[in-house]
């Protein structure tokens, strides 16, 4: 089957533990998996992986045609210490009104949140505090759970990439099928051997 690449966003200090599930099993189903920054320089990750983007954020436009299929936001201290990252939020919206779902998890949902994009969605993130120190409007549409997915949108908090990659397989619906996405979770954030069978039969 061909499928629509997956463009990862990536930027100096983007915390590289939070896309690493979704990313690998979405490349193993046959996803591709490009990568994005601001410029085709390379940038340095927060754990001191240093990556060569594979195109720049301008040549993404979802409006002159396919868009591809996710666009992941990981966190990154740049989104709370400048308005470096602003650009990626817009493309977000960019995104969403082409109707190409958006992953944001830890910092990028506030990112999303200071450029209105969580105002009208149910959404979560590393804390509600967190994310009203932005000035939004969406405190109400708060959920104090894992992630959140709600149409297309998928927010999560830093300590959740699991459940963060679990509503990206399920929103796309050809990673897993059935009761397998929900044995991949327990394989992988509870460590059920159990899910291992279901997983492999």
């Amino acid at each position: 089957m061909s499928r629509k690449p997956v463009y990862l966003a990536v930027y100096d200090t983007f915390a590289d533990w939070e896309t690493g599930h979704a990313t690998a099993w979405l490349a193993r189903v046959g996803y591709e998996i490009r990568t994005v920054a601001l410029t085709t320089a390379p940038v340095t990750s927060i754990g001191g992986l240093r990556v060569q983007p594979d195109l720049a954020l301008g040549e993404l436009r979802p409006e002159d045609g396919p868009a591809g299929s996710l666009l992941i936001l990981p966190g990154a201290d740049l989104w709370d210490t400048s308005e470096d990252l602003a650009p990626f939020a817009r493309t977000a919206r960019a995104f969403l009104a082409a109707g190409v779902p958006v992953g944001a998890i830890c910092g990028a949902t506030a990112g999303l949140a200071r450029e209105g994009l969580l105002d009208d969605r149910a959404h979560t993130s590393g804390a509600a505090m967190y994310l009203a120190a932005t000035g939004y409007k969406g405190g109400e549409r708060y959920v104090e759970t894992d992630a959140v997915t709600d149409g297309d949108l998928i927010t999560a908090g830093p300590t959740e990439p699991v459940a963060f990659a679990r509503e990206i397989f399920g929103r796309l619906g050809d990673v897993f099928e059935g009761e397998k996405l929900d044995a991949w979770y327990r394989l992988f954030h509870d460590s059920d051997p159990a899910a291992y069978e279901t997983l492999n039969s």
